[in-house]
């Protein structure tokens, strides 16, 4: 697909590898190309902050100003930091809600607000609220869970056993988040840690985010590789870091067989390959995750081909033919007669071939005639089939009904003489995938909903319908922008093409001048021309009557 789409290309000397890793990596953040697909994205990170207001509040962020509260993380994603703020919203009183200055809100009754709005607390009293929660989330934690359970015991006492089983409840869900975050190094500093692995041209890179010495949330991405290893291990942890919010951690834990220097040239902070102890297992149970992470998608895979060969199998048996490894199906699509054009996609072995899509343009048929539209189709690409010698489908698949389906049998077995089976799909009134015809004289085949064999002519149904429509929006498109044009002297169909491939939109062509046609190939003449008829264009619009 890169390949077939590269017009042009250079190349650029640089003195090293790790000048041409950076040069690489600050291209594709400048340039954002299309088939450099990994980690283009701008996302920042969240964190929970205590507001700097008279009354304090809880709230995630993605900016970070210093000056008008305290923060905390930054954490991987937005559920980690969701999870930790409803434990938080629930242990320390912080204000929740915007009610009038002499009403208790709701969260009042469940003892997870103080009443600001009716009851006076001191500064005081905030200021060691916010110091609990600093010593919460940096694991110092027995002050609050010794506190909930003594207001665990009292309840008990009084026989206030909801309220009991709330804290229990608490004191559990405190647990589960010790357990997620365990301490990881009693130096509490905040650190990245890689590891990977690559089999049958995959890598799967694993990170494990560490935030003041605990464990909170790893991240996990699969992808071909196509240089050396380290070499494409080496882009991919540039890449994650050169992203202007991605959070740089103060250290970075990468496997041994990585150059500590190149990852330091790119990531600019300190760079460890740990030897010994506890550091290097959690390198080597990141590589570890990332094997298992590996194998686990193998594992999907193959279930899905297996599950995709299963659909073929039984479509062949429920159409009585051979299991279709080849299907090709084929739709028409246009507005009132208008750009009439169809289109073919090709399914090989259940998945999507899109080498082998084409598009039609109908030649022959003039006005709204979808029966001699889909004649002409059938017999352009069968045609060209037998005089090619190209791979007949195993099943044709006619995105329409019992008319258009008959039509193609008759040109494929009458009119060339070949044997291929013919299937329609008719859509309900909701445009869903409703009826399978099948057989001669067609009949509705009774094709269960949830079978494999369903989904599959229903993707394939949806895909040929998806394309169609597609390339009648360009051509729709193309036609209007180019009998806008016509009338002019010298301004031909390339001409025309060109004007379109530059400035995309007539709009774009009337808001610019004459230099900036030429500058694109038009000689001025014909740019003069062209401007003096989009000026006249536009005088001759008339306002549409409203009364």
């Amino acid at each position: 697909m890169l390949v077939s789409e590269i017009a042009d290309f250079e190349y650029i000397v640089t003195g090293s590898n790790t000048e041409a890793l950076l040069l690489e990596i600050n291209l594709i953040q400048e340039n954002m190309p299309k088939y450099n697909i990994r980690l283009k994205d701008d996302k920042s990170y969240p964190y929970i902050k205590i507001t700097n207001e008279v009354f304090p509040r809880l709230v995630i962020t993605r900016q970070v100003h210093r000056k008008d509260g305290i923060y905390f993380g930054p954490y991987p994603d937005s559920g980690a930091a969701t999870e930790i703020k409803r434990l938080l919203d629930r242990i320390f009183p912080f204000k929740k809600c915007t009610n009038p200055a002499n009403k208790v809100c709701f969260y009042y009754h469940l003892g997870q607000c103080k009443a600001h709005t009716v009851c006076h607390i001191d500064q005081a009293y905030w200021d060691s609220l916010k110091e609990d929660v600093k010593n919460f989330l940096n694991g110092k934690d027995n002050k609050i869970v010794d506190q909930i359970k003594d207001k665990m015991l009292k309840a008990s006492e009084l026989m206030e056993f909801e309220r009991a089983a709330e804290y229990r409840d608490l004191l559990e869900a405190i647990s589960k988040l010790r357990t997620k975050q365990r301490i990881m190094n009693q130096d509490m500093k905040d650190r990245d840690i890689f590891g990977y692995y690559v089999d049958k041209g995959w890598m799967c890179v694993q990170v494990f985010f560490v935030r003041q010495g605990k464990l909170i949330q790893r991240d996990v991405n699969m992808f071909p590789y196509y240089n050396e290893p380290e070499e494409d291990f080496l882009t991919y942890v540039g890449q994650f870091y050169r992203e202007s919010k991605h959070f740089l951690p103060k250290e970075v834990f990468i496997p041994q067989d990585i150059d500590a220097d190149l990852v330091k040239a790119v990531v600019k902070t300190k760079v460890v390959k740990p030897q010994r102890g506890e550091k290097k297992q959690l390198v080597n149970l990141a590589t570890k995750n990332a094997r298992v992470s590996l194998q686990q998608k193998f594992d999907l895979l193959e279930k899905d081909i297996k599950k995709t060969k299963g659909a073929i199998e039984n479509l062949g048996q429920l159409l009585n033919i051979p299991a279709p490894q080849r299907i090709e199906a084929f739709d028409n699509s246009n507005i009132q007669g208008t750009s009439p054009v169809a289109a073919m996609i090709v399914f090989v072995d259940g998945k999507p071939s899109k080498k082998d899509y084409r598009k039609f343009k109908i030649k022959t048929v003039i006005g709204p005639d979808d029966y001699a539209s889909m004649r002409e189709v059938i017999y352009r690409r069968y045609s060209r089939v037998m005089r090619d010698g190209l791979t007949p489908p195993d099943l044709i698949v006619i995105d329409g009904g019992q008319g258009q389906v008959n039509i193609a049998k008759d040109v494929i077995q009458n009119r060339l003489g070949l044997d291929i089976p013919i299937a329609g799909l008719q859509k309900n009134d909701k445009h869903q995938t409703h009826e399978l015809l099948f057989g001669d004289p067609l009949e509705v085949i009774d094709l269960p909903r949830n079978s494999q064999e369903f989904f599959l002519l229903q993707r394939v149904q949806d895909e040929v319908h998806r394309f169609a429509i597609t390339f009648h929006r360009q051509v729709r498109s193309k036609n209007s922008f180019s009998s806008k044009l016509d009338g002019i002297p010298s301004l031909g169909p390339k001409r025309k093409q060109l004007l379109l491939k530059h400035f995309k939109s007539l709009t774009k062509i009337q808001q610019a001048d004459v230099d900036d046609i030429v500058n694109c190939g038009v000689p001025r003449n014909v740019a003069q021309d062209l401007k003096a008829r989009l000026t006249e264009m536009e005088k001759e619009k008339v306002p549409s009557d409203k009364n």
